[in-house]
């Protein structure tokens, strides 16, 4: 089985991801989600994302607004410190 790149996987269709816990589901799918925002236009409320249990529908949701928080203090430089620290956690950005 080949690792999943969330960076390289393409943006159509459907995309399944299953795995154990602790192996970057979350990480993926919020990475997922902001190139969907960035690179397709689309807007959030066209975007479905499913997941088995509310807890886990929660955690996600909290991961998906701070990655989109993160893109937006880059973009717009408000918080240089915080963006210098995204940056050196997430080199693929660069």
């Amino acid at each position: 089985m080949l690792p999943l790149n969330p960076l390289t996987l393409p943006l159509q269709g459907q995309i399944l991801i299953e795995a154990s816990a602790g192996t970057g589901k979350t990480y993926t799918i919020g990475l997922l989600s902001l190139r969907l925002l960035l690179e397709r236009g689309l807007s959030v409320d066209q975007i479905l994302v499913v997941t088995f249990t509310r807890a886990a529908t929660e955690e996600l949701r909290g991961r998906i607004r701070l990655r989109i928080r993160e893109a937006l203090d880059v973009l717009t430089g408000r918080s240089p410190g915080e963006c210098h620290a995204f940056l050196r956690l997430h080199p693929a950005f660069l």
